[in-house]
């Protein structure tokens, strides 16, 4: 039985689509912090059949939308004095900004460097999103 221990005070971050959790540690730099990070990859789960899973014993600033954005189905736990305090239940995000680049290269959000680079939800079942500026399509799936 693997056994890693509770968190005092931190984010557990749950429900992550088994061998997306590697995209989520990435993104975060979670290596880079000096506090313990626990990284389970391919949990049981009743719910999907596998899961990852990241624990942090640390509180940290977290963009929930591009974590929404790579996983809807994510659920961020607040741990504090070793209780979860509050769950968010992720989602899709409706706009999303500097998160998706567009791939129009006449955009102007892509001429301009200083054009912020907005996204609208255009199909949520697809996971698809339209640029502000120009309407160039681009999936949720194409960020890095």
């Amino acid at each position: 039985m693997l056994n890693i221990e509770e968190i005092r005070n931190g984010l557990v971050i749950d429900h992550i689509k088994a061998g997306q959790g590697i995209r989520i540690f990435n993104w975060l730099d979670l290596e880079k912090l000096p506090c313990t990070v626990a990284f389970i990859t391919n949990a049981a789960s009743g719910r999907s059949g596998k899961k990852d899973i990241i624990k942090i014993d640390n509180t940290i600033s977290i963009n929930y939308d591009v974590l929404g954005l790579i996983d809807p189905d994510i659920t961020v736990n607040i741990i504090e004095n070793e209780r979860v305090t509050k769950k968010i239940k992720l989602s899709l995000p409706k706009k999303v900004e500097n998160v998706l680049l567009c791939k129009n290269p006449r955009c102007i959000c892509s001429t301009e460097k200083y054009i912020n680079h907005i996204f609208h939800i255009e199909n949520e079942e697809q996971r698809t999103y339209r640029c502000e500026y120009c309407d160039e399509i681009i999936s949720a799936k194409d960020f890095k």
